[in-house]
């Protein structure tokens, strides 16, 4: 006879033969974010970097955001919206920048650095024509990790947050040369789309990017006929391609281009260069045989422009005549929808926060996410960004063997 302990014994090793209920194991919480969103103060700049929603999907997450007053207003969302979604709202600027994580859409300007502590992260964008020339050795003296939104890169190897802001800015150029046409704003007296009986308006659109496919989209939309001029033949195919009609399409030859800008009523410039200046592509001598009242909109105009005689205009007294032609050159058209471009901006950003909540803190962040690195223009106060140190006589390490040695 077995005693009562071998018994138990023996059930105890059967059991555990046994199929067994799979032990996963219990998460722990990862790193609770201090965010701070502060009043934008670059002029008319309208957006803001996290609209009311994300900040309650943050808040639910664990984290803590704080919203100085009024941060919304230009793009339609109040105080109340804000403290609904679990935000605190701040009275001061310094009390925002009190935050771990401080969160623009433009980058901050000389005093705002002033507020900024050590070993802070912000994230904004880098705008690096408009900053002055002791921008990124302020930043590196405080030991900051900034990372430009424009350089982050998703997992396709897009730019997320320009290829939003691009269409927006595709599809409302549109709409803009749409109101520039009318009586009401002293123009032609024109429809932008054509009606039975009559012709339809004539759109030229230089360049065949982003912003380029989504002007012809919206060009089309409202039965407009559309030419589109770039040097890349595989971004005009790949634009008829996504659009999914047979527009008339050029490469950028001088004689075909000076012929349809004779008979356009609006023509969209949209030519994006890699660095430094935008090719001017429409010289004074073709913009003074284009027909009076047409309507030129110059997107490029923050790198200087495609049309000879562009100057740069602001959403207060936005447009000008010259040989009779109305020129917009606002460089900021997505400020111009702000609640729109807010909620773009909100989708790229409230998930690369949880993302790194997630990871436990943006150092983990950049360790796993080569997107993000890729925005990262000073870690630690360490210049990681080629560009800038060449351009700023600064030494810079590169931030993937940067990260590989810690």
């Amino acid at each position: 006879m077995l005693s009562s302990k071998n018994i138990l014994l023996s059930m105890q090793k059967q059991g555990g033969l046994m199929p067994q209920e799979e032990m996963l194991e219990v998460a722990n919480r990862k790193g609770q974010l201090y965010i701070g969103l502060p009043k934008e103060t670059t002029f008319q700049e309208n957006r803001i970097a996290l609209v009311p929603d994300a900040v309650a999907l943050l808040v639910s997450n664990g984290h803590n955001v704080v919203v100085e007053t009024n941060a919304g207003k230009n793009a339609n969302f109040d105080d109340k919206d804000y403290s609904e979604a679990g935000a605190q709202i701040v009275y001061s600027t310094q009390e925002v920048f009190k935050a771990d994580i401080i969160l623009k859409v433009a980058p901050p300007s000389t005093d705002e650095i002033a507020m900024m502590k050590n070993k802070q992260t912000l994230i904004s964008a880098l705008q690096l024509t408009v900053q002055p020339d002791n921008f990124v050795k302020s930043l590196m003296d405080k030991k900051i990790t900034a990372i430009a939104f424009d350089y982050i890169k998703d997992k396709d190897g897009i730019f997320p947050i320009i290829r939003s802001m691009s269409e927006i800015a595709g599809n409302t150029s549109i709409l803009i040369a749409a109101e520039y046409l009318s009586n009401i704003n002293n123009g032609q007296g024109a429809m932008f789309g054509g009606i039975t009986g009559t012709s339809p308006t004539d759109v030229v659109i230089l360049g065949a990017g982003t912003v380029g496919e989504y002007a012809t989209r919206a060009a089309l939309g409202l039965g407009a006929q559309v030419k589109v001029f770039d040097n890349s033949v595989y971004r005009l195919r790949r634009l008829q391609s996504d659009i999914g009609s047979r527009v008339f399409t050029s490469i950028l030859q001088p004689k075909v281009l000076m012929k349809a800008l004779k008979t356009a009523d609006v023509v969209i410039g949209a030519i994006r260069a890699p660095h430094g200046r935008t090719p001017c592509v429409v010289t004074e001598e073709m913009v003074s045989d284009m027909k009076y009242g047409s309507v030129i909109i110059d997107i490029s105009i923050d790198q200087g422009g495609c049309f000879e005689t562009s100057e740069v205009t602001n959403h207060t007294k936005p447009v000008y005549r010259k040989y009779g032609v109305i020129h917009y050159c606002v460089p900021n058209i997505a400020s111009r929808v702000s609640r729109t471009a807010s909620y773009a901006l909100s989708n790229v950003f409230a998930p690369m926060l949880l993302g790194i909540g997630e990871e436990g803190g943006i150092e983990n962040m950049l360790h796993s996410d080569s997107g993000v690195r890729h925005g990262t223009y000073i870690y630690n106060g360490i210049l990681t960004n080629q560009f800038l140190g060449e351009t700023y006589d600064l030494p810079y390490k590169d931030i993937d063997l940067l990260m590989a040695a810690i």
